[in-house]
């Protein structure tokens, strides 16, 4: 499966959890704009191999593995 989009996890993150986990994603990938983190959470950014590591340990961190797609 190709890893661009992971939509699919962010809609599985709790409410109470969506701003912290969106605080340490976009640091994790370098941006520092909604719009920018938009991009890449609907594939619209190829990640490297590096993120995609970083954007699966800190959705994990949260107790979700099935991120990778669009819903």
């Amino acid at each position: 499966m190709e890893k661009k989009s992971f939509q699919k996890g962010w809609f599985k993150i709790q409410q109470g959890n969506v701003a912290a986990a969106r605080v340490r994603l976009m640091a994790a990938l370098g941006v520092t704009t909604r719009q920018a983190f938009r991009n890449r959470m609907n594939g619209q950014v190829t990640h490297t191999e590096d993120e995609i590591l970083v954007i699966e340990g800190i959705f994990s961190d949260y107790g979700i593995t099935d991120i990778w797609g669009t819903v």
